[in-house]
């Protein structure tokens, strides 16, 4: 299986704990969450909407919320981004283990997971400001 994964949603999914804006965005989450642990799905990078905006109700015309918001959101897939090649398609497993090693302390995160609305019930944010 191939993911289609925009930057910041990597560590999104490192994060993820069940919640979201409706019952059919957790039940999707849920799913690519499930399918990026299997070593046999490979992950195609984006800064555009992706596997999982598809099931997001905030998603229109394939922006996010509005201009401002969505220019917001590609910065943040962006800063992610420049880390990796996106011009291949990664192993799931082995890119999520690149995650983890380059984004481990909040500093690094700073300019993606600041103002997420998320930051405070993500996981992986909670863990990097309990390891300072």
């Amino acid at each position: 299986m191939n993911l289609k994964l925009r930057g910041h949603h990597l560590l999104c999914l490192k994060g993820f704990q069940g919640y979201g804006y409706d019952e059919n965005f957790v039940r999707n989450m849920k799913y690519i969450n499930s399918k990026r642990k299997d070593n046999s799905t490979t992950i195609t990078l984006l800064d555009c909407p992706d596997d999982i905006c598809a099931s997001c109700p905030n998603l229109k015309n394939n922006v996010c919320e509005d201009e401002t918001q969505n220019e917001r959101i590609i910065a943040m897939d962006r800063e992610v981004l420049k880390k990796f090649d996106v011009k291949k398609e990664h192993n799931s497993i082995e890119l999520f283990k690149k995650v983890d090693e380059i984004f481990n302390t909040t500093e690094s995160v700073s300019k993606i997971c600041y103002e997420c609305m998320w930051h405070e019930k993500c996981l992986f944010y909670q863990k990097l400001l309990n390891n300072r």
